[in-house]
């Protein structure tokens, strides 16, 4: 049985945590579940955390590389085949015995590699496996990949892959839930080191250094975003969303968004603080952004839309005349292998989908208020990872908020 807390994130003999091996099952019978649903033969996967929920692969990943290195093929039965970028193949073949077939390839960007790739690797895969007219679901490939695909297998329908994923990796496992708590807690941590490390006279760039150090140090294989995001004063009006070189001042409001990634799971948690005693501006922007929040977490109930929830939010802004200063982004994402995943909450551009909350599925909301011209800085957001439950929302992150801002 699965706890609601985060046990420790170690294997040990005294207790029961994960079972990995259940998780695995879990995860291909959701994927299997849903190209059935889809009418497919086989799902050929290329973005990094499909990958993982398929083949629990933790690859060496190579800045500006991401679905250029790795991929995945499901069939409906047996163990998933892992196309392996030449430094991880031996690794997997050596450590990952859940995997049918491990085959080493290039990095899919030069248009020969890829050619070959299609035409000699993948071509032998498809041959004994019997999938020359098949119906193939893919996620993400480069023009030269989806050219080769067509031209070396024009008798394969491709198809998108990516919405049967999505759908799969809707609702969580009770082993993903547990990974996600020991995620959050590591990100509470790494959280709270850079709320320790701030103060007067240090640079933005010096609390995301000790969080990020207390995030290697505690086992996490990276942050929710590459680039640590840690803002303070006039940068949080607009939103910097990254470290700079910017010293930390007395009146300084901070932001702070680097959150974790463990065994493959994301935690993604904010705070706003304030460097000194805040003025009252600053206090109400964070007041409405705090209500604001509060509002959409309890809104957040099975049945309810993300339409529903993305207007709570906003209008609870309102009476503090802040409605329209929201940034100009989602309040809400979805997260789980991927660090931001559908469903989308308060998305602003047309096109976005109407979800109904099910219990399972996990969010990080993030509303976010900025007022420009503020001295030391008048932009506020306050994020929380939520699991809709039978019973309602169940806030995993226990990281208080600053009462010097709360209070008024």
């Amino acid at each position: 049985m699965m706890r609601a807390w985060a046990a420790g994130p170690f294997g040990v003999n005294y207790e029961q945590r994960v079972d990995f091996g259940a998780l695995r099952a879990g995860r291909l019978a959701r994927a299997r579940e849903q190209m059935r649903g889809h009418g497919l033969d086989a799902l050929l996967v290329w973005k990094d955390e499909n990958v993982r929920y398929l083949t629990s692969l933790r690859p060496q990943l190579i800045a500006g590389k991401s679905g250029l290195l790795n991929g995945a093929l499901l069939l409906p039965d047996g163990d998933p085949i892992l196309f392996a970028s030449g430094g991880d193949a031996d690794r997997a073949r050596h450590s990952m015995p859940w995997l049918a077939e491990v085959h080493p390839i290039p990095i899919l960007e030069e248009r020969g590699l890829v050619d070959h790739f299609a035409a000699t690797i993948l071509a032998d895969v498809v041959a004994r496996h019997r999938l020359d007219s098949a119906r193939i679901g893919i996620d993400l490939a480069s023009q030269a990949l989806h050219d080769a695909l067509r031209a070396r297998h024009p008798a394969i329908r491709w198809v998108d892959g990516d919405v049967v994923m999505q759908a799969a990796r809707l609702l969580k496992l009770p082993e993903e839930i547990a990974l996600v708590e020991e995620a959050v807690a590591i990100a509470e941590a790494v959280t709270q080191a850079a709320l320790d490390a701030l103060r007067p006279g240090v640079r933005e760039l010096d609390v995301a250094a000790e969080a990020m150090r207390v995030l290697y140090l505690l086992g996490g294989e990276y942050a929710h975003v590459t680039t640590p995001f840690v803002a303070s004063g006039e940068r949080m009006g607009p939103p910097t969303r990254l470290a700079t070189d910017k010293v930390i001042r007395h009146g300084d409001i901070v932001f702070i968004d680097i959150g974790a990634m463990w065994n493959g799971y994301f935690a993604d948690l904010g705070r706003t603080v304030a460097c000194g005693e805040p003025p009252a501006l600053q206090r109400r922007i964070f007041r409405a952004v705090y209500e604001a929040h509060q509002a959409g977490l309890e809104a957040m109930r099975p049945g309810v839309t993300t339409t529903h929830v993305a207007r709570t939010i906003r209008q609870a802004a309102e009476p503090h005349g802040l409605a329209g200063h929201f940034l100009t982004l989602f309040v809400g994402h979805g997260i789980g292998v991927g660090s931001n995943e559908p469903p989308y909450v308060g998305e602003p551009f047309p096109g976005a989908a109407e979800v109904v909350l099910q219990p399972g599925m996990l969010f990080a909301m993030e509303p976010l208020i900025w007022v420009p011209d503020v001295p030391g800085g008048g932009g506020v957001r306050l994020e929380d990872m939520v699991l809709i439950t039978e019973g309602g929302p169940r806030r995993l992150s226990r990281l208080p908020y600053d009462r010097r801002l709360l209070d008024t």
